[in-house]
């Protein structure tokens, strides 16, 4: 940290500069609500809804990512709904308990809208919810799964990343994605994968693909970065996201943890253009990685 903090790496932080005027090629289609939705919040903060139900990942409404709201992080832009505007949420996932996903304030004011919400969390993550009097926790380590109902499941997958809040909570409770797998009325089965917070690794995300076949809608990260050397056990770059939407077999992909707080070297617009810059290198059409604009919904 002292290291990066001193310039150290700044001579390994060139990439390809993003030409001005560029914007990701996106289309901003018309949703249809009779079909399963997605909105990018911010963040790792996506929105679903599916045949009515819910859901929540990494929930961050805080001006700031840290135990303090006076330092730290900023956002860069205004969240897109504000917490009233939200329809109930019935399921948060949390991915790990960094304050940029695990936000006390949000949680706080999810609970007092809906005391009903179901908490999924990684294993060592339920106490600190129970503190604060919350009690629809459910824990998980690596591979377990659970059938939250007939019709639809929840499994932990892995992911490479770190825990903690403090300096002595170091890795105590664990950091994980999760697959959603779905089987709607009409006979029709639907698996999302949200891959909270990671660095990639050659074989984690080939085991998801190799076990769940495919994924109709994958959240991936995309940002926070630079210096490569500094962070590519924690943090994959977008080249590394785009082969992890290939591992898992993603139809569809939606990137994530950029733009809202700048938490590394890259620039702001840095991480779209390199995402398309390693799309063109596989040949791969923007439209099966979406990069949306916070608060923007798309059909999946």
């Amino acid at each position: 940290m002292l290291l990066w903090k001193c310039g150290y790496y700044n001579k390994t932080n060139q990439r390809p500069s993003v030409p001005n005027g560029f914007s990701y090629p996106n289309v901003k289609e018309v949703v249809d609500m009779n079909h399963p939705t997605v909105t990018w919040i911010n963040h790792t903060t996506f929105l679903l809804e599916i045949d009515g139900i819910h859901f929540l990942t990494d929930p961050i409404w805080s001006k700031r990512c840290s135990p303090v709201q006076f330092v730290g992080p900023s956002r860069l832009h205004t969240v897109p709904i504000e917490l009233d505007e939200l329809p109930k949420i019935d399921y948060v996932f949390i991915s790990h308990n960094h304050y940029d996903h695990l936000d006390d304030y949000t949680v706080m004011e999810l609970y007092e809208r809906n005391t009903e919400i179901v908490w999924f969390v990684p294993e060592g993550v339920k106490k600190w919810f129970s503190k604060r009097g919350i009690s629809k926790a459910i824990e998980f380590s690596w591979w377990e799964s659970i059938e939250v109902s007939p019709t639809w499941k929840v499994t932990a997958v892995p992911a490479q990343h770190f825990s903690g809040r403090a300096p002595w909570d170091y890795n105590e409770s664990l950091w994980l994605g999760y697959v959603i797998e779905i089987q709607r009325g009409n006979g029709q089965q639907k698996r999302i994968y949200f891959a909270g917070d990671t660095g990639y690794n050659s074989h984690d995300f080939a085991a998801i693909g190799s076990r769940f076949s495919c994924m109709d809608l994958s959240l991936i990260p995309i940002g926070a970065y630079l210096p490569r050397e500094f962070m590519s056990p924690v943090h994959i770059d977008p080249k590394e996201a785009v082969q992890i939407h290939l591992e898992v077999n993603s139809k569809l992909s939606v990137s994530s943890h950029w733009k809202t707080f700048r938490l590394t070297d890259e620039k702001v617009m840095q991480p779209p253009y390199d995402l398309f810059l390693a799309l063109q290198q596989q040949k791969l059409d923007p439209k099966v990685f979406r990069v949306l604009d916070p608060g923007h919904a798309i059909n999946w």
